[in-house]
């Protein structure tokens, strides 16, 4: 079986993605599913390219058990719109940007990951980056939720079983 390729984008990959990318891949082992996906994360800019995710990012991904030390920021690439299946995008204004990059026919991919959350009735996942520790635990919670929702769409789809 072909692997779900999921890729989580912010702006810098040092807060939301690279939790995302966390939060997914824990979620995953903890079904076994980590078999089945290809998971990355990326940024829209190169601000923080080569660097490991925000330290108040890994301390609040760290308490609830989910390891992020361990990745790495980079920037969007061409081909990614063409690797991977699934685009999910933290907020509005890299929606756009990935929208203005992105190939006519790949843009169906490119979506916000709280589509997954209709419950939280979010539309973005706030950057947490100039806030305190409370904005890196409500990534958290906003993230897990997502992807307990996207995993569950991939089954009312068909696509996971």
């Amino acid at each position: 079986m072909e692997k779900i390729k999921v890729l989580f984008v912010c702006m810098g990959n040092i807060c939301r993605s690279p939790t995302a990318e966390g939060v997914f891949n824990a979620l995953l082992a903890s079904r076994e599913l980590t078999d089945a996906f290809q998971v990355d994360s990326a940024g829209t800019h190169a601000y923080h390219v080569g660097d490991a995710p925000d330290l108040r990012a890994q301390k609040a991904a760290r308490e609830r058990g989910v390891e992020l030390k361990h990745l790495r920021a980079r920037k969007v690439r061409g081909e990614d719109f063409e690797t991977f299946d699934h685009i999910l995008v933290m907020d509005d204004e890299n929606h756009a940007i990935l929208h203005e990059i992105c190939p006519d026919e790949h843009k169906y991919k490119i979506r916000h990951f709280l589509e997954y959350a209709p419950h939280l009735q979010r539309r973005e996942v706030p950057d947490p980056y100039y806030g305190g520790a409370y904005g890196f635990e409500r990534v958290l919670d906003l993230v897990e939720a997502a992807s307990e929702g996207f995993i569950e769409t991939l089954r009312r789809e068909g696509v996971l079983t």
